[in-house]
């Protein structure tokens, strides 16, 4: 069989040409497109269950919230582990899975559990589901802060960190080399002069934790989660902004006022009132009561914004204001008793339970961006990092974001490495060839299969969803040596039957001319020369492969983290390896004859 398929390869030469393009583009295709990661992901296919149960203890969230949906856990299909954790007012159930399991198929039938859970749980504590991530799906981190920036150049300007004193208004204006590292500063640590224009006072940027977190959560999270490939932004740090009810008990006491009235007095003085609609002159106008606090009409907005006064801080005052004028009941004579007589109403944080530090220099406000089970993280980050410049014009001035970590270097160190490393194997194979054959011609021929097989092997971990990381391009690196050989023998063994040709041609013309042979001797075609040669070995050297090739199928029953790191290295070599068997019996003996 192996001989037929060289046979007809080496007949229908243009096909298996145009084949081997088509296969080429399809590698080189797959370079730009296949998910890229430093390292492979060895963690296990588990769901996370967060429940809140507010002010609770450790004990009473473990008897109530954790022990009920462990022991429903466990009887989901597929689930080989459960373990629950509970904390001060936090419950955390983890359901690791089989190997093999689809996690959104995990996450399906747990949901189902969930909803058989719901009315059993205490009353205000709804279970949900945590991202669909994996432990190594943290992949960027920036903080939000905020310094010294010039009134007359807000949105900054940017700069090669190679040439810090060169600075450009736009990426356009710098040169195209460096483009790409360009860096965009807004704010500086210090005081001073403006460094772009020589003359503007440097001002500072007065903004609390609470007022930067509010930048995160309202205005950079939501952007940043909409972009494909990224399951959550978890926010980390600062305060969370809360309007605070601090009621005094004594005047409770004298107004005879329960807490109770005080709390649905708040509810229901926040909420919009419908009335249908009014029917005038053929046209139809909707009857709207606002109720909403916080609401700042339409001339204060504008005064704010001529002052130049941030739109959270007017909102922010007016929410006080309005808490204070909420009635929480009349007097028998009429007399209003509001909300500011009874309780001190302050704006406030949100009780927390951790903070977040950059450099040991104080608190920031920082995000953490989640990538999604089973994307590319490369992409993603540089999604993210694109996004973040664009969303840098919405930004108040004197406030700008700040990348703390970024996994895109290590991908890239990573991959540069490997890449380094298989271009030196390719030359030293090829340098090899040449004094092995001592024909410059062949050697191409046979070095031109280690190129092919690797994009080979790319396009084949594209199509099956493994990314490239530093374990499955070893795979790859670790096979180059063996890939050529098929090529090198093939390629030795054709040029031994020209040479024995070349010698059959020589004896027998001097034969003819010694007048011992009745005709001149007659050539055969190149072709058939080549197509005998490679038959006479090919089938040989393509189980050879095939053998080393199946060497690495014990890796393929390894399971759990050893699985999962070794897995990806012999999936490559065993690819590489298949591909190079492939292209020996197919591409080497059309070259030959071309």
């Amino acid at each position: 069989m192996i001989a037929r398929i060289i046979e007809f390869c080496a007949r229908n030469r243009l096909l298996v040409l145009m084949l081997t393009g088509f296969l080429v583009a399809g590698g080189i295709w797959a370079i730009y497109n296949i998910r890229l990661d430093a390292i492979p992901d060895l963690s296990d296919v588990q769901v996370i269950v967060f429940a809140e149960y507010a002010g609770q203890a450790p004990q009473v969230v473990e008897d109530q919230v954790t022990y009920p949906l462990a022991t429903a856990m466990l009887r989901v299909p597929y689930a080989k582990v459960v373990r629950g954790y509970s904390m001060f007012g936090y419950s955390f159930v983890y359901i690791i899975f089989e190997d093999g399991t689809d996690i959104y198929w995990a996450r399906s039938r747990v949901l189902e559990y969930l909803n058989y859970m719901a009315g059993r749980l205490p009353a205000g504590v709804t279970p949900q589901l945590g991202p669909d991530a994996t432990g190594v799906g943290w992949v960027y981190e920036y903080s939000v802060r905020n310094g010294y920036y010039c009134p007359e150049h807000p949105a900054g300007r940017y700069r090669d960190p190679a040439a810090p004193d060169v600075w450009y208004a736009r990426p356009e204006e710098a040169p195209e080399p460096v483009r790409d590292r360009l860096e965009r500063v807004r704010i500086f640590e210090d005081g001073g002069i403006c460094p772009w224009d020589g003359k503007t006072e440097l001002e500072l940027a007065e903004f609390d934790l609470s007022e930067l977190r509010s930048i995160q959560d309202w205005y950079l999270r939501y952007e940043l989660t909409a972009l494909e490939g990224v399951a959550e932004i978890a926010p980390i740090g600062g305060f969370v902004r809360q309007y605070q009810v601090v009621v005094d008990p004594d005047r409770l006491l004298a107004y005879s006022i329960p807490l109770g009235a005080v709390k649905e007095a708040i509810q229901q003085s926040n909420q919009d009132v419908g009335g249908s609609v009014l029917e005038m002159s053929e046209s139809e106008y909707m009857v709207r009561g606002r109720g909403y606090l916080a609401q700042p009409a339409a001339a204060e907005i504008r005064a704010a914004e001529q002052e130049g006064i941030l739109l959270g801080r007017v909102r922010a005052r007016k929410g006080v204001e309005d808490l204070k004028k909420v009635v929480i009941r009349a007097d028998p004579d009429g007399t209003p008793v509001y909300l500011q007589d009874i309780a001190r109403v302050q704006l406030g944080p949100e009780l927390r339970r951790g903070i977040a530090e950059a450099d040991g220099e104080g608190e920031v406000v920082g995000g953490i961006v989640v990538m999604r089970f089973g994307e590319n993280a490369f992409k993603v980050i540089r999604d993210v990092k694109r996004k973040i410049d664009e969303l840098r014009a919405g930004l108040p001035a004197g406030v700008d974001v700040f990348t703390e970590y970024d996994r895109s270097g290590l991908i890239e160190r990573a991959v540069a490495t490997l890449t380094d490393t298989l271009i030196e194997e390719m030359l030293v194979v090829g340098i090899v060839c040449i004094l092995f054959l001592l024909h410059a011609r062949s050697e191409l021929v046979a070095i031109f299969v280690l190129p092919t097989g690797v994009l080979c092997a790319l396009l084949i971990m594209h199509f099956l969803g493994i990314n490239a990381n530093i374990m499955s391009l070893g795979g790859i690196a670790i096979s180059i040596g063996v890939m050529v050989d098929s090529s090198i023998v093939m390629v030795e063994n054709s040029h031994k039957h020209l040479d024995r040709e070349e010698d059959r041609i020589k004896a027998e013309t001097a034969a003819y001319l010694a007048g011992q042979r009745p005709a001149p001797p007659t050539h055969r075609p190149r072709a058939e020369i080549i197509i005998a040669a490679a038959k006479e070995v090919g089938p040989t050297l393509f189980f050879s492969l095939l053998i080393i090739t199946v060497s690495f199928l014990p890796v393929f029953v390894l399971g759990e983290e050893s699985g999962r790191l070794f897995k990806p290295l012999a999936y490559t070599k065993t690819f590489s390896m298949a591909a190079a068997s492939f292209l020996a019996i197919t591409i080497i003996p059309v070259l030959m004859i071309s």
